[in-house]
């Protein structure tokens, strides 16, 4: 007998498979992740970031307006330095241009959630995300100079600090200064899980952050390890974070559900550079549908238990979902 069960019965039209879709993205799922530099007029397009720019904080509002109209609701900065030194010293400045863009959209649009990235690694002259002596990056000489700059950007009135810089201990660190501080309202995202990935290039490009030498696989998670990032993810909720990441996102959907499956906190995934970018050339080579293969993309690492998507493309995605 033919079997009773015909699965092609839920999917005979657009309504029918609307209403039984299992994941659904939604733009409050989504970041926007902007890069800033001080100047005035500035709108320079990354090249291997089509769409992507390096904007000053006028450009920078007007690109955040266009987002909100698109249904983008949060944003991660990345800041452009105007000088660099061995120490990243322009990250805890309060004048710099991560700093003041804040101020200028809590201004400008206090709904809007503010997240900024933590790190050295835009700021240093060696490129690395932390202190380095003697050809070693340095761990807990580190931590002081990460919460100092996440003190800065909290005073500056960021909603969320997210050090990406995979430091033992920073999470703990950061944690205790904001609230000895007094700001033990704002919230951390931590890059827990960040892998040593080659899908970064062309961030590498929009930050100037390239390490002048080595790379950083003394620090970063090793491609090849899954249950490692368990262990991560548990010490920086132990240390205080309050959301935790997976970055990349595609290379690592199965290291996303198995943190979704374990711990009982909101997860992150970042659609990084090099996942956006890959699209990007090949649709402008007819080869995909650029639309279909973005949703798809960003749906299939909602599906792996993501609840916080950040992606290049969140203004695209946002307008179709929304």
């Amino acid at each position: 007998m033919f079997p009773t069960r015909r699965p092609r019965r839920l999917r005979r039209s657009p309504g029918v498979r609307n209403m039984v879709r299992e994941t659904r993205l939604d733009p409050a799922d989504l970041v926007y992740p902007l890069f800033v530099r001080s100047g005035s007029g500035v709108r320079d397009e990354i090249p291997s970031m089509p769409g992507n720019y390096q904007l000053s904080i006028d450009t920078l509002l007007e690109e955040v307006d266009a987002a909100w109209d698109d249904g983008v609701r949060a944003v991660l900065l990345f800041g452009i330095p105007d000088r660099k030194d061995d120490v990243g010293s322009e990250a805890w400045d309060d004048e710099a241009a991560v700093q003041a863009a804040v101020r200028a959209l809590k201004k400008s649009r206090p709904e809007l959630v503010v997240i900024t990235d933590v790190c050295l690694c835009e700021y240093t002259d060696h490129g690395h995300c932390g202190v380095v002596r003697d050809g070693e990056i340095v761990n807990d000489d580190t931590l002081e100079l990460l919460a100092r700059a996440a003190l800065s950007h909290a005073r500056a009135g960021a909603d969320w600090v997210a050090p990406s810089d995979m430091m033992d201990g920073r999470v703990g660190a950061i944690r205790n200064a904001l609230d000895e501080a007094g700001m033990d309202q704002i919230a951390i995202l931590s890059y827990a899980a960040k892998y040593m990935s080659a899908f970064y290039g062309p961030f590498r490009e929009a930050a100037q952050s390239t390490p002048q030498f080595g790379d950083r696989s003394t620090y970063q998670m090793d491609p090849a390890n899954a249950t490692e990032a368990i262990l991560e993810v548990g010490l920086d909720l132990d240390e205080g974070a309050d959301i935790v990441m997976v970055k990349p996102a595609l290379p690592y959907l199965d290291v996303i559900r198995s943190i979704k499956d374990r711990y009982d906190v909101p997860v992150a995934a970042y659609n990084v550079s090099g996942e956006y970018s890959m699209l990007v050339a090949a649709a402008e080579r007819g080869w995909v549908d650029r639309e279909r293969a973005m949703l798809e993309i960003l749906t299939s690492i909602k599906r792996a238990g993501a609840d916080v998507i950040l992606t290049y493309d969140a203004r695209r995605a946002a307008r179709l979902v929304r």
